[in-house]
């Protein structure tokens, strides 16, 4: 027997699929839900069934987009000589709040990690390997002379590949495993850097962290 409404309970139940979501976390969630006004309500689940509908991968880059290819891929102010890797899209949104990488992005999926059964062959690494090693061409032009279809018919070939995986065990495994793949190609192959947190303390940083700020200090 229901104690509460069988609607609200079974939106609990919704929202307790949701990673690191409890049910006391959803219940509230649902009281809020409850005391929103219907037409935000409404708005709410358009733009769920909106994710579903119109959200697709972009078939360069592999980030989430609305068309394809994705705005990054087809600007005409990106760097096309130099492709940034990272493993999910919340990752190029990261990056693209620095407002400093003006470069272009690859979207792997994941990364390599064989305690969860997760291979090369599960990510976007053949993707990768055949877009930095496919020759270049040279975009057709349209009837007033401008360059069409960037994403596809990139104007220079990429002089630099960019990892930016996460510091961990899964993340160094991935880098090397690409960079290996990526060593014939002739490309200059690059890993972001890693060490201590602006703001933080020496005496609280664990040992590995310190050994690869040693090892990524720069001249000033």
């Amino acid at each position: 027997m229901h104690i509460t409404s069988e609607s609200v309970e079974a939106l609990v139940e919704q929202f307790s699929k949701l990673p690191t979501v409890g049910r006391k976390t959803a219940q509230r969630l649902a009281a809020y839900v409850l005391k929103m006004p219907r037409e935000e309500v409404v708005e709410l689940a358009r733009a769920l069934v909106a994710v579903k509908d119109r959200v697709k991968q972009c078939s360069v880059c592999f980030n989430v987009t609305d068309t394809d290819p994705c705005p990054i891929c087809v600007s005409p102010k990106r760097t096309r000589s130099v492709v940034c890797v990272v493993e999910e899209p919340n990752d190029v949104l990261a990056l693209e709040r620095t407002n400093e990488y003006r470069g272009l992005y690859h979207v792997l999926g994941g990364v390599i990690s064989p305690l969860d059964g997760i291979g090369p062959e599960d990510l976007k690494v053949r993707e990768l390997v055949a877009r930095i090693a496919a020759p270049k061409k040279q975009a057709p032009e349209n009837a007033d002379g401008v360059a069409e279809d960037a994403a596809t018919y990139e104007h220079e070939p990429v002089q630099e590949v960019i990892l930016a995986m996460n510091p961990n065990v899964e993340g160094d495994t991935t880098a090397y495993y690409i960079s290996q793949l990526l060593e014939p190609l002739g490309v200059r192959v690059t890993r972001i850097a890693r060490g201590l947190p602006i703001g933080g303390d020496l005496e609280y940083a664990d040992e590995a962290t310190l050994t690869r700020a040693l090892e990524g200090r720069s001249q000033v």
